[in-house]
């Protein structure tokens, strides 16, 4: 393959993504991604707090979910959960995790769908991981009783789903199927605890990019609207990244009202001929 090839490949890939991201950030910079900034110091000031000799158990309390906890326990702890860095992984990796997948989702989605795309792939991870303790290690789709005890934390599982979704919205099939493929090596070569909570969180989304193409097939079509697909949040460069769209309606300018012909002015209109006064008699007359 050549590189001509190679660039139309790559354009029909990643061309309406990038276009859209690169877009929005030349016009607004880091004010087009505000959750994305404030997620990335959340979980800084959290990393920090957590280092201290007196941080770590108040940062455990509030965001460390765990399978062996109560339901509601778990429940509350899980939207924090997103921003405590994992114990076994670099912060470096955490950030980077957050700044890229939430900063081109709050472009592309918007702030409010991110967040629910990433809470329901680390909630997806959380339900699956007590399912699998409870299922055993005989099973393919188990885990070990150990596996309860394990903290679970960090952005991970939220960032796979985010980039399932994304991909899958954008048309970047290859990309999505490289995601997939790449997570459930990692599942089948190292079989812990992260690496099934990551096939959780893209069964999740798949299930839900499903539901999101059937729900769009069976919307009905204005045929005023602008074809391609819906700005949403910048899309087609032109969002603010607030998740709100802005299609376009191209509804055809409608024909300026004709003015009402005034009496005597159409044809075979019959006009008053003027008398010796000025006045007009009643004799009919042809206006010529």
């Amino acid at each position: 393959m050549n590189r001509a090839a190679l660039r139309r490949a790559a354009h029909a890939e990643w061309g309406p993504l990038l276009g859209t991201v690169r877009g929005v950030l030349v016009r607004r910079k880091l004010r087009a991604v505000p959750m994305t900034v404030a997620a990335v110091l959340l979980t800084s000031v959290f990393q920090i707090i957590q280092n201290q000799p007196w941080g770590f158990e108040p940062i455990q309390r509030i965001g460390s979910v765990q399978a062996q906890l109560p339901w509601w326990l778990a429940l509350l702890r899980t939207p924090l959960s997103l921003f405590v860095p994992a114990l076994d992984l670099p912060m470096w990796g955490a950030l980077a995790q957050l700044l890229i997948a939430f900063g081109i989702a709050e472009i592309c989605l918007g702030r409010k769908r991110t967040l629910a795309i990433a809470y329901l792939a680390t909630l997806a991870g959380t339900m699956y991981a007590r399912l699998a303790v409870h299922i055993g290690p005989d099973s393919v789709f188990g885990l070990p009783p150990h596996a309860a005890k394990v903290i679970d934390t960090g952005p991970s599982a939220a960032v796979v789903g985010i980039a399932v979704y994304v991909t899958w919205r954008y048309r970047a099939w290859l990309t999505c199927a490289v995601v997939i493929a790449a997570m459930t090596t990692e599942a089948l070569l190292k079989p812990n605890l992260a690496g099934k909570e990551h096939l959780a969180a893209i069964t999740a989304m798949l299930v839900v990019c499903v539901l999101d193409e059937l729900r769009r097939r069976r919307k009905p079509r204005d045929p005023y609207r602008a074809r391609g697909p819906v700005a949403r949040g910048g899309a087609r460069g032109d969002g603010d990244g607030s998740g709100r769209s802005l299609e376009r309606r191209t509804r055809p300018p409608e024909a300026p009202e004709r003015p009402p012909t005034a009496y005597g002015q159409g044809p075979g209109e019959r006009l008053p001929l003027p008398d010796a006064c000025g006045q007009g008699s009643g004799a009919p007359a042809t206006r010529s």
